[in-house]
């Protein structure tokens, strides 16, 4: 694994665009799911870093790049997706983010920025929402609110899959009430709800 403490360069680097990003993430992805996936980390990175004052392009793009590797190379998760935006010329500061949210699974890359540690808490998160706004009447995300989320928070055989614990270390991170950061995911869910399979019946 590369020592991020080492100074970065610039060389060779391109600048990232939403059209890269999407470029390439179809380019090894044809997964509806996993699409979707992206799509919905993405729109909740973008309303986190106007949230948060940050760049909501920059913060978007490495959303919907996060999972990029992990229909062709699942078990080489993460570790693939840094040779492939090496070899495509990514900046180093992309690349580490992206890796970053593998921490304690797959990577040792911890997150540190802000950003870093936003991706690493609502990747996982994005999933729980998902599942809970499907058993929804309405299947839609749209009219969820945030203690529908938290019932189903509870039930440890709901989307059993999610990793909780993830979850908690993220916003102990970010220094966020779980509740304050589920609310933030559904928000930023919503403007990408029908691309995402969540409109349901709502208009």
């Amino acid at each position: 694994m590369k020592c991020w403490g080492a100074k970065k360069t610039k060389m060779n680097s391109i600048e990232p665009t939403r059209q890269k990003a999407w470029d390439l993430l179809t380019r090894y992805n044809k997964s509806e799911n996993l699409i979707a996936h992206a799509i919905a980390v993405e729109s909740v990175m973008r309303h986190f870093a106007q949230k948060f004052g940050e760049d909501p392009d920059k913060w978007g793009v490495i959303g919907l790049i996060h999972d990029l590797d992990y229909e062709q190379y699942p078990d080489e998760h993460c570790k693939k997706t840094e040779e492939i935006l090496r070899a495509e010329g990514w900046p180093e500061e992309y690349i580490r983010a992206v890796i970053s949210h593998g921490y304690g699974i797959v990577t040792d890359v911890q997150p540190e920025s802000l950003l870093e540690k936003t991706l690493y808490t609502i990747d996982e998160l994005t999933g729980l929402v998902s599942a809970a706004a499907l058993v929804r009447p309405s299947k839609s995300i749209l009219d969820m609110k945030t203690k529908s989320v938290k019932k189903k928070w509870k039930d440890k055989r709901f989307a059993a899959g999610v990793n909780r614990e993830v979850i908690e270390t993220g916003c102990q991170w970010l220094g966020m009430e779980l509740s304050d950061v589920i609310a933030g995911t559904i928000e930023g869910m919503k403007p990408v709800a029908g691309q995402i399979g969540l409109k349901g019946d709502q208009d």
